[in-house]
């Protein structure tokens, strides 16, 4: 399958291939995707068959007067929580324009062709799409504009299904994901029942900001799914929350909050409701801004009654280079990519405290405190979220989330208890959670609940003032290898191969000594006398022989050397270790006490060229057979 961007130029090659010397088309063409969204097994037996857009509606519009909350409507599959952000999206005309680029529509040069763009773990994907869409007696099965000529909405899910694999990898999810797919910004929840006391400060504020939010009803079980209240609610759905404001009521001052069902039908019937009598009384400007009587599925409600009637809130935060105003320039944004690779840096939380400190650590410095506290209190601002990689798509395959969170420990205090931690660990895509530390050095600790379990993730820190972040590799080295005025024959390149196994006296001593220094440190990691290393210990271990190695390398020795329980013999550590220093003695320095410090070029050798395997692997063992 070719990449979308390879799509998208065949398309565009294709499309000029047919225009003749005066600028015409010489025949229609239209792109053609070798692998719909929509087109996975069994589809068309479940679903509808898929039909050009074109054909439904004699004069159709991509996007007509503008895009509105009103041209998203769902339809048969479960992705409200996937249109509730879609119609949030649709209140920032420059982050609807990242999403959805403008200028697609259906002129005279029409080739039927789309794209959108996503963000994904770090980076914006651009998805290309053709024009065709399930249907079912000539009808949108999936989302539709309210009116039906419409179709950028349509077109928008289904670019999604196909960044996922399909439309049904869609079914069931949070608002949050779509929100930060939407934005590459970072969500965090707030569950209503314990609602801080500035809370709707709080969402005025964040609406100013450009922020996207949404709300939803828990359910008690299953059967409560899309059940509708007395007042018209909807449990388990995910509605958009889309504007906040104050109106002066009977001599007081009431918080509203204006809501959306994606439905597009289906409103709220209490206080402040489209035909309720409060409306009537208040004054006559104020009702004309914000008075909506239209059978749309957005409607006002008091914000005391949102808290109550509602469970949970999520708000995005937008990433600074999203964002235009100058009041989030403050804020600060850092991102790592990681992994949990079994063996090597999958350590479980910290109920497993014997491969605990073996998970990726991420060292922040928080110098600079808070300008306005929100509590009063002085210090600083943390929003720290961890996502996991690929979770919706690999779904398709019977593979679960892993139950992820994170410990933050103060430096030179790893010992004892965390400062602060993830909430809880939970099976989600993303957990988030905002802290309030005094200024200090910190390291932040992601993991899977259980040790052994492989997985990669993004790691994302907001903070209000600027910060020093940087990935922190295992430990501190106290002793090192002096290595200044030695020769060391086995660690260097022998132009002639027959002097592989050629030692001198002197070069055999100094290989014994070496040896015997390695069985110490060897000895000391073995503590049950097994004869074995776990592959956790490893990084301590060539840590304590003068070795910093990040994950990627400790990664590939692991896979290199460990057994398949995960365990490394003597042998292997010292064949290891020597590999190690021929490898760093050609492309390193070294420290005044003698320790290696890995150059960027050899780290790229490491892991792009897989050199580890071909250079140490199979060239030390055709020396070795000389």
């Amino acid at each position: 399958m070719l990449p979308h961007y390879m799509q998208c130029l065949l398309s565009v090659l294709k499309f000029f291939s047919t225009i003749d010397s005066s600028g015409r088309l010489q025949q229609p063409i239209r792109y053609r995707e070798t692998n719909n969204a929509a087109e996975e097994k069994g589809f068309h037996e479940r679903r509808g068959p898929l039909n050009f857009f074109l054909e439904l509606c004699p004069k159709p519009y991509f996007i007509d007067n503008g895009a509105t909350r009103t041209d998203i409507c769902q339809g048969e599959l479960g992705d409200c929580w996937l249109l509730a952000a879609i119609a949030s999206l649709t209140l920032d005309d420059e982050i609807l324009a990242r999403v959805v680029p403008p200028g697609q529509d259906f002129d005279q040069d029409y080739a039927g062709i789309f794209h959108f763009q996503f963000w994904q773990f770090g980076d914006w994907i651009d998805v290309v799409i053709d024009d065709r869409l399930p249907t079912r007696d000539g009808k949108l099965l999936f989302v539709h504009s309210s009116e039906g000529a419409e179709f950028w909405s349509a077109l928008l899910e289904k670019a999604y299904a196909k960044l996922n694999g399909c439309y049904e990898a869609l079914s069931g999810g949070t608002t949050t994901e779509g929100f930060e797919d939407f934005t590459g910004g970072i969500s965090e929840g707030y569950e209503l029942n314990k609602a801080p006391p500035h809370l709707f400060k709080i969402i005025k504020k964040a609406l100013g900001l450009g922020s996207l939010l949404g709300c939803s009803i828990d359910i008690t079980s299953a059967y409560e799914t899309e059940a509708v209240t007395a007042l018209k609610l909807v449990k388990g759905h995910a509605y958009s929350l889309t504007g906040a404001e104050e109106v002066h009521y009977q001599g007081s001052t009431v918080e509203l909050v204006r809501l959306r069902n994606p439905w597009g039908e289906v409103e709220w019937t209490g206080p402040w409701s489209d035909s309720s009598e409060e409306w009537n009384r208040i004054l006559p400007e104020e009702k004309a801004k914000l008075a909506n009587a239209a059978e749309d599925g957005e409607f006002w409600m008091a914000y005391s009654d949102f808290i109550k009637q509602f469970s949970t809130l999520e708000i995005c935060n937008l990433t600074p280079d999203t964002l235009t105003s100058d009041e989030v320039a403050y804020w600060s944004y850092y991102q790592f990519n990681g992994q949990w690779r079994v063996g090597s840096t999958a350590g479980g939380c910290r109920n497993h405290p014997a491969t605990f400190c073996s998970n990726p650590q991420y060292a922040i410095k928080l110098e600079h405190l808070d300008d306005d506290p929100l509590d009063g209190k002085h210090g600083c601002t943390l929003l720290v979220g961890l996502m996991q990689k690929d979770g919706r798509k690999d779904r398709r395959f019977g593979e679960d989330l892993n139950t992820i969170g994170f410990a933050i420990y103060k430096v030179w205090h790893l010992l004892y208890q965390a400062v602060a931690m993830s909430r809880t660990f939970i099976n989600t895509r993303e957990i988030c959670d905002r802290f309030h530390l005094p200024p200090g050095e910190y390291v932040i600790i992601p993991s899977t609940f259980q040790p052994h379990k492989r997985g990669s993730f993004l790691l994302r820190v907001f903070t209000e003032k600027e910060a020093n972040a940087r990935v922190q590799y295992y430990g501190k080295v106290r002793y090192g290898v002096w290595t200044a005025n030695c020769k060391y024959v086995l660690l260097k390149k022998k132009k002639k191969k027959t002097m592989w196994l050629r030692l001198s006296l002197m070069e055999f001593h100094v290989l014994w000594l070496k040896i015997q220094k390695y069985l110490k440190i060897f000895e000391n990691v073995d503590l049950d006398n097994s004869g074995t290393m776990s592959t956790h210990e490893m990084r301590g271990a060539l840590a304590q022989a003068g070795f910093q190695v990040n994950d990627a390398v400790l990664q590939v020795v692991v896979s290199r050397y460990a057994s398949p329980d995960f365990s490394i013999n003597f042998d292997n550590y010292v064949s290891c270790l020597i590999r190690l220093e021929m490898l760093y003695s050609e492309s390193s320095t070294q420290t005044p006490r003698g320790f290696f410090q890995c150059s960027p070029s050899i780290l790229n050798a490491f892991m792009n060229n897989v050199l580890f395997y071909l250079v140490l692997g199979r060239n030390v063992q055709h020396s070795e057979k000389q």
